[in-house]
C-alpha cells in the first residue's frame, strides 16, 4: 500500500475513532455510523485529504453537520497518520494536512520500489482477458485497429499493475462472410490476370493487397486453377492469401510493440463443435423457436431489444453463434474472471444479444465487459484526411507508423477516453517541441538524466537523505510535484477500474508539467548541500514514475534528447 493510501486508510480509521470517543462523552449520541469517504480536493490549497464523514451523519447522530465536524475535531488523534492538522470548513467539510513526515515518506517508498513504484495487489490475482484489434485477416489494418492497438495493450499493462492477471488475445475472423468475400475478391483478380470479363462487385476488397496476392498466387501456380471449379480454385487463393495476411498482422503488432499471449482461430469454434453446441444448447433449454425456415434466439425474454436469426433458412449459423460461442470458451471453458473486448463504436447493438445470449447459457453476463471506441480523424495542415476502405486508399498501421514515430502514436491514441472521438494531428505527432505531448514528457525524462550526468561531472552523487533534510523541501512547486507523484498507485488502479489508460497519460503528462515548474523555481545545484541532496532525491523520483508509466504505455524514456 503506498503511502498516500496508508494516510488515508489511517485518517479513516483516526476518524471512526475520534467519533466512538466523542459518542463516549456524550457529544455524539450512539448510532451506527454511515460510511464515508477520503478523497483528494481539486483545490489542494483547502487541504491534501477531504472527508464528507460529518455531512453523511446528520441523519443517523440527528445534529447539523458542523456540530458532528467540531466533536471530530476535538477528539481526533491524528499522530502516526502523516497528517497535522485538521481545518471545518463551510457547514461541515472536514479537511486535513499533510505534515512533513509525509512528503519523506513518499520520496523513500519511491526510491525503494523503484521501477515497481506504482503497482499494488488491488486486483487480487483475477485472471482478466483483453481482446483488442481482432481485425478481420482479410487486409492490412487501419488507422482505426491503430487506437485499438495502443488503447488495448495499455489497458492490459494497467490492469496487470493494478494487481489483475491479464492476458492479451486477438481473435482471427478466418470463417465466414468476411472469408467468402474474400475468396471473391482473389479469385477475380486471378483471373483477370488470365481472361477478360471479371468485374470485381462494389462490395468485394478493392485494395491492392488482393491484386498483390493474386500475382503472387500466379507466379507460384500459372494458369493451373483457371480451368479448375470455382471451389477448388477460391480455396488455394485463401490458403495461400490468408496465412500471409495473419503473419503480416502479428508482424506489423509486434513492429508496433503487441505481443498476444494467443491468437485465437474462429474456425477452431466450427471444427471443435462448439458453434453447433451453442444452438443445441439453447434450443434444449427452450430458448430457440422457427420462423420462415430459420431458428431465432429468444434474445428479448433476456435483455435485447429483439430476438434475433442463430440459423439461416440454409442452414447456416449467423455471424454471432461463433462470437458466443467464443465468449462462453472464454468464460467457461477457460474459466476467465473477466472478459474485455475493445470494440469499434457501431458494434453497440451487438453487445446485448451477446449479453444476452450468456444469460440463456447460464452465464453471468456482467463477466463481460465491452469498451466501445469512437473513430479516429487523421488531421495534416488543419486539414481531415480523406480515406475510403472499400477503395484501398485506408491509411494502414504500417503507414502511419512509416510517417510517425511509435512512441508518438502509442502515445496520442492513448490520450483520449475510449469512447470519445479523436483527431490525430499528423503534423504535432512528430514536432519536436514541448507542443508535442509526448516529446514534452520524454523531455522531463531526459532532462532529469542530464541534471545527474551534469552534477556526476562536478563530482557530485545523490545519496540518501534523512527526514530533516527531507523536509527542506518546502517551496510550493515542490510539494505539489511531490503530491503528484504520489498520486501513481492510485491513478494506476483508477485506470484499472475505469478501463481507461488515457488517465495515466494524462497522469504523466502532468507530472511533466510539474517537474518542469519545478526546475524552473528551483536550482537544483546549490551552496545548501542538505537542499541539493533532497531536491535530487525529488528529482530521481519524478524520473522513476515517469519511467514507469512510459513503461505501462510502452514508450521509450530516452536519456538526451
Amino acid at each position: 500500500m503506498s503511502a498516500a493510501m496508508k494516510t488515508a486508510a489511517a485518517l479513516k480509521t483516526a476518524i471512526i475513532n475520534a467519533v466512538r470517543k466523542a459518542q463516549s462523552e456524550g457529544l455524539l449520541p450512539e448510532a451506527e455510523m454511515p460510511d464515508f469517504t477520503i478523497e483528494i480536493p481539486a483545490d489542494r490549497s483547502h487541504g491534501d485529504l477531504a472527508s464528507n464523514a460529518a455531512m453523511v451523519s446528520a441523519r443517523a447522530f440527528r445534529a447539523a453537520p458542523r456540530k458532528i465536524a467540531e466533536a471530530i475535531t476535538q477528539n481526533i488523534d491524528l499522530s502516526g497518520t502523516d497528517l497535522e492538522r485538521c481545518e471545518i470548513a463551510g457547514p461541515g467539510f472536514m479537511n486535513f494536512f499533510y505534515g512533513r513526515s509525509f512528503y519523506a515518506s513518499v520520496l523513500k517508498e519511491i526510491k525503494s520500489e523503484g521501477e515497481n513504484y506504482g503497482r499494488s495487489d488491488f486486483g487480487g490475482g483475477k485472471r482478466v482477458l483483453v481482446e483488442f484489434v481482432s481485425a478481420n485477416p482479410t487486409g492490412p489494418m487501419h488507422v482505426g485497429n491503430s487506437r485499438g492497438g495502443a488503447l488495448g495493450d495499455a489497458l492490459a499493462s494497467v490492469l496487470e499493475a493494478a494487481g489483475y492477471e491479464a492476458a492479451r488475445e486477438f481473435y482471427i475472423n478466418d470463417a465466414g462472410n468476411q472469408i467468402e468475400k474474400f475468396a471473391t475478391s482473389l479469385e477475380i483478380r486471378y483471373m483477370q490476370l488470365y481472361k477478360e470479363g471479371y468485374e470485381l462487385p462494389e462490395d468485394a476488397y478493392h485494395g491492392q493487397d488482393i491484386i498483390d496476392h493474386a500475382k503472387a498466387f500466379a507466379e507460384i501456380n500459372g494458369d493451373k486453377y483457371v480451368e479448375a471449379s470455382s471451389e477448388d480454385r477460391r480455396k488455394a487463393l485463401v490458403d495461400f492469401a490468408l496465412p500471409k495476411n495473419i503473419e503480416g498482422l502479428e508482424r506489423d503488432l509486434l513492429k508496433y510493440r503487441i505481443k498476444y499471449d494467443r491468437w485465437f482461430r474462429e474456425s477452431t469454434l466450427h471444427k471443435s463443435g462448439a458453434v453447433k453446441n451453442i444452438i443445441d444448447t439453447l434450443t434444449q433449454k427452450g430458448h430457440t423457436y422457427e420462423q420462415d425456415g430459420a431458428v431465432w434466439f429468444k434474445a428479448s425474454q433476456f435483455g435485447a431489444d429483439k430476438d434475433f436469426v442463430l440459423v439461416r433458412s440454409n442452414g447456416l449459423p449467423t455471424y454471432v453463434v461463433p462470437d458466443i460461442a467464443y465468449h462462453y470458451d472464454k468464460l467457461v471453458t477457460r474459466g476467465f474472471d473477466k472478459a474485455i473486448d475493445v470494440l469499434g463504436a457501431d458494434h453497440h447493438g451487438y453487445v446485448p444479444r451477446l449479453k444476452a445470449a450468456l444469460t440463456a447459457l447460464d452465464v453471468d453476463a456482467s463477466r463481460l465487459d465491452v469498451i466501445l471506441m469512437q473513430m479516429v480523424r487523421l488531421i495534416r495542415d488543419g486539414e481531415v484526411i480523406k480515406v475510403s476502405k472499400r477503395s484501398g486508399k485506408a491509411i494502414t498501421l504500417v503507414t502511419l507508423l512509416e510517417e510517425i514515430p511509435i512512441d508518438a502514436a502509442r502515445f496520442f491514441f492513448n490520450m483520449r477516453e475510449a469512447n470519445s472521438h479523436f483527431d490525430f494531428d499528423l503534423d504535432l505527432a512528430i514536432d519536436n517541441s514541448s507542443q508535442n505531448p509526448v516529446y514534452y514528457v520524454q523531455y522531463a525524462h531526459a532532462r532529469i538524466c542530464n541534471i545527474l550526468k551534469t552534477l556526476e561531472a562536478d563530482g557530485i552523487t545523490p545519496r540518501d537523505c534523512t527526514d530533516e533534510e527531507y523536509a527542506l523541501l518546502t517551496s510550493a512547486e515542490e510539494i505539489e510535484l511531490i503530491n503528484k507523484l504520489a498520486c501513481l498507485p492510485e491513478e494506476i488502479i483508477s485506470s484499472a477500474k475505469d478501463y481507461d489508460p488515457s488517465k495515466i497519460t494524462r497522469y504523466i503528462y502532468d507530472v511533466a508539467t510539474l517537474f518542469h515548474k519545478f526546475y524552473n523555481a528551483c536550482r537544483v545545484k546549490n551552496d545548501n548541500e542538505s537542499l541539493m541532496q533532497a531536491r535530487l532525491s525529488l528529482c530521481l523520483a519524478a524520473r522513476t514514475v515517469i519511467a514507469n508509466v512510459l513503461s505501462l504505455l510502452k514508450i521509450t524514456a530516452p536519456e538526451s534528447m
